[in-house]
């Protein structure tokens, strides 16, 4: 990738336009005609790049850097930062996650995985009893849940190799945010309302989330970090390293001795992120770049667009029954091969070459009729040719060509709700992401097989789909989401309104979303969809379950020179701005 170093010039006339999703009403308040046509859905718009995160104060920051020269990467690490801050529920330090970077000035897209590992002392059983069955608490709730974290390694490195500020830069509007405080707002509260139940069981996570008296924060109240602060203090003065060799893995290290945890010394200080190559597929005209394993994103992203491709998804219409009955039929297909062949490719074989083929998507789409496929007649492909809930996501653009695109997590809200004594920080839980039992579900209800069973050192199966699109060789669209099982269709719908469906950036991540995992037999829909049409879909044989709000797509469209910007209203605190 090009040496993108640069020299800080004055900030240039700023051009800022911010938009809350709090201010935008939800996708079910509006018909399908007026999500199509654009009505009240407007997106942000500038000619000098834009941000686009779940919460106002890290896009604000993140803005701060593109006006003052720095670029995407720089405000991307900014934005990763102060998230871990503001979003304490899913932004962290505590986890890990994946980083798309697109150079249009090198032709080159690069992914870095910092997903978390297996300590050196796990093992394939650790979350079953002496009878062979799976025990979620232990996989979810302990300090046995927590992976290697990787999120400051994996910052860090992208800084180094792709951004022009020192680490101590982009740590510093973090570690003001995190000692001064910030005015929490009602998703705040209400998050750490819903969760004290778990916090209960931790003393640091009660001082950390709740008053001296143990009283809640109210919204309004000032919410002032400082044993995070000097966490990140402590790594801007000495570097990445510091998490994983110094006071702070000190700290982790001692949080897991009180509780029988297995992360030791040798895990952190052992812990690299890595660079892979990206998935890639096209789309009606449409380079299509999404994250390589141990994401299972990217390649299942490719292979249902391979096999919706030969459909006129367009002119079936956003919102059918023809269009969304394609669509759960390729889902259920993409989510069973899932729970058989997906895994860290560093231990073992993968075929995302079969997985990622327009033959193997052919097979597949001979298979789709006109009814409903029970889920129980549909068992993993044969893909041959082998080759190597709660999150955050931002996207990122800056005027030279250079887009970011970011998902990160410590998997379930809060994590584990446990926070490290004196860092200041929650221990992630994303052991749970490896197959407990192959054949047992996790927390999202996916299914996993041998490909992800428990191994020391190996990272686990992901959802994260940090997705980039380039036409003609350009950047155009830039997104991802959180949501656990549901970020690869909340990724593939914002794709294909954009692509399919002509709609503009706010449109496509205000629409209402459907989502099928193969198991449970079902659809899965938010509120916005026609009566009529889901009565249809029965017709067909579907089950239809309306539930909760899905993702928060957090994206960006690049067009004629200009750049729009579209904050998911599901987040209340999502912002985009502009330059």
């Amino acid at each position: 990738m090009t040496d993108r170093s640069l020299s800080f010039p004055a900030p240039r006339a700023l051009t800022i336009a911010l938009l809350s999703a709090s201010l935008l009403a939800s996708p079910a308040a509006f018909s399908q005609q007026a999500i199509l046509e654009g009505e009240r859905f407007h997106p942000q718009e500038s000619s000098h790049g834009m941000v686009a995160t779940s919460h106002f104060l890290a896009s604000e920051v993140a803005r701060d850097v593109l006006a003052a020269g720095g670029n995407a990467v720089d405000a991307a690490v900014v934005a990763g930062f102060a998230l871990a801050v503001t979003q304490p529920r899913s932004g962290n330090i505590g986890g890990g996650g994946f980083m798309l970077i697109s150079d249009e000035q090198s032709d080159e897209v690069i992914a870095i995985d910092y997903r978390e590992t297996a300590p050196a002392a796990a093992f394939e059983t650790m979350f079953q009893d002496e009878n062979g069955e799976a025990v979620t608490e232990r996989s979810r709730f302990t300090h046995l849940a927590a992976g290697v974290p990787g999120t400051v390694a994996g910052l860090a490195m992208a800084l180094e190799k792709y951004g022009t500020l020192s680490l101590a830069e982009a740590l510093e509007p973090a570690i003001r945010l995190a000692e001064e405080g910030f005015v929490v707002p009602p998703r705040f509260v209400k998050g750490l309302q819903d969760t004290r139940g778990r916090f209960e069981a931790w003393d640091a996570s009660m001082a950390k989330f709740f008053k001296e008296d143990g009283s809640a924060y109210q919204v309004g109240d000032l919410f002032q970090q400082p044993d995070l602060a000097a966490t990140l203090k402590r790594i801007a003065e000495e570097g990445a390293r510091e998490f994983y060799e110094g006071e702070t893995a000190r700290l982790i290290v001692a949080e897991m001795e009180r509780h029988d945890g297995l992360i030791t010394q040798e895990d952190l200080a052992g812990y690299q992120p890595v660079i892979r190559e990206p998935s890639h597929g096209t789309y009606r005209g449409h380079d299509i770049y999404a994250m390589s394993p141990p994401s299972s994103g990217g390649a299942h992203i490719v292979q249902m667009l391979n096999i919706l491709e030969e459909y006129p998804i367009g002119e079936m219409g956003f919102g059918s029954a023809d269009s969304m009955h394609l669509m759960a039929e390729a889902m259920k297909r993409a989510y069973a091969d899932r729970s058989e062949f997906l895994g860290d490719t560093d231990f073992v074989d993968v075929p995302l070459a079969g997985l990622t083929s327009k033959g193997y998507a052919a097979e597949l789409r001979a298979q789709i009729g006109e009814q409903a496929t029970p889920s129980a007649e549909i068992a993993p492909g044969n893909p041959v040719d082998y080759e190597s809930n709660e999150t955050t996501h931002f996207s990122i653009v800056d005027d030279n060509g250079l887009a970011v695109s970011n998902t990160y997590t410590i998997n379930f809200s809060y994590g584990s709700g446990i926070v490290v004594d004196g860092a200041g920080f929650l221990l992630n839980n994303e052991m749970d992401d490896f197959s407990a039992k192959p054949g047992v579900p996790n927390a999202y209800g996916l299914i996993g097989g041998e490909a992800n069973k428990v191994e020391p050192g190996k990272r686990m199966l992901s959802s994260m789909t940090p997705t980039i699109v380039k036409r003609d060789g350009k950047n155009y669209l830039i997104t991802g989401s959180p949501g656990g099982s549901r970020i690869i269709t909340t990724t593939l719908q914002v794709l294909m309104n954009v692509i399919d469906h002509g709609m503009n950036i706010q449109s496509a991540v205000s629409a209402p979303r459907m989502h099928h995992q193969w198991l449970p037999d079902e659809i899965r829909t938010e509120a916005g969809f026609s009566p009529d049409t889901l009565e249809l879909l029965r017709e067909r044989g579907h089950t239809i379950s309306q539930q909760s709000a899905m993702g928060a797509a957090q994206s960006i469209l690049i067009e004629d020179g200009m750049y729009y910007g579209g904050a998911d209203p599901r987040r209340s605190t999502s912002s985009a701005i502009g330059l």
